[in-house]
């Protein structure tokens, strides 16, 4: 069955991207001047949902893609393989492997047909934040220039038994949090963001801290990594925070953030435009090192 249409906001259309074997969709956010675009956002949704995830529909400021147009930025919000578009052609979904070079695919497509300004900035969400992790350690993104991570960590914080079903058993309490954490149509609106998590995705989850171990220590870019107040599903004390931030030693800055009064689906609650903010702040001062290579401006005249 088809999954109920996404309402968008005002400036965000749907597109295809061709990665090789198959299209995926996507939405797309571009700012008034769409030539001179900053950079592109690059917005990977977590297991269970779709792209429609940071252009949320309960509050006008939900929406990471609006507010990235406001701020002079093209965003990007991609449905990863086995979701949106692509889930008739790969109903069991992809491998981490797989989704890292299929995105790879699909966003050198997306730089041959449109503005990328300084380049590309991933922000993502769960489980995209692993397929973001190794796209960065991959080399799989054109001009990639920093990540930010939400709701995504290396040590489990639940029993393997606790962790999500195929189903979708044991997901609803630790995903969402308190109900006031979220505006009150929230789950009406989002009723369209959900979709099944291909079995493929779930047949990772258990693998995933080993994953992280090989992966990190191969991002070459700055990455910042923020933990909701009320984050159920990964550990955030203070001691697994320093370990995590540990293995990324190639990375020229890592930042680790807390986000207070959210829960892990941080883009569909109260909190979501604080953390886009953040999100993106932390983009601009990827940038400010380039605008610093730039000429000097030449002294005025006497």
């Amino acid at each position: 069955m088809a999954a109920p249409a996404h309402a968008l906001s005002r400036g965000v259309r749907g597109i295809t991207l061709d990665a090789g074997e198959v299209k995926l969709s996507a939405l797309l956010s571009e700012p008034e001047r769409a030539a001179h675009a900053r950079a592109v956002v690059v917005a990977l949704h977590g297991g269970g949902m779709n792209a429609g995830y940071f252009d949320g529909q309960a509050h006008p400021q939900l929406s990471l893609m609006a507010l990235g147009a406001s701020l002079g930025h093209t965003v990007l919000a991609v449905d990863r393989p086995g979701y949106g578009h692509s889930a008739a052609a790969f109903p069991e979904g992809q491998s981490l492997a797989e989704q890292t070079a299929c995105l790879g695919a699909a966003l050198r497509d997306f730089a041959d047909r449109y503005g990328t300004g300084a380049g590309m900035f991933l922000v993502a969400h769960s489980y995209g934040g692993k397929v973001a992790l190794t796209a960065a350690a991959d080399g799989s993104v054109p001009d990639l220039l920093g990540l930010d991570i939400s709701g995504c960590g290396h040590a489990y914080a639940v029993e393997h038994h606790e962790l999500p079903g195929k189903d979708g058993s044991g997901r609803s309490r630790k995903s969402w949090g308190e109900l006031r954490l979220y505006p009150p149509d929230t789950f009406f609106s989002s009723s369209a963001l959900i979709e099944p998590m291909p079995p493929r995705e779930y047949a990772e989850i258990l693998g995933w801290p080993a994953v992280f171990k090989s992966t990190a220590h191969r991002v070459r870019v700055p990455v910042r990594l923020t933990f909701a107040e009320h984050e159920a599903w990964w550990r955030h004390d203070d001691d697994a925070l320093a370990d995590l931030a540990s293995h990324f030693r190639s990375a020229p800055r890592v930042v680790v953030d807390r986000q207070p009064d959210a829960g892990h689906n941080i883009s569909l609650g109260w909190a979501a435009r604080s953390y886009h903010l953040r999100a993106l702040a932390f983009l601009e001062g990827c940038l400010v090192p380039r605008e610093t290579t730039r000429p000097a401006p030449r002294p005025a005249a006497p």
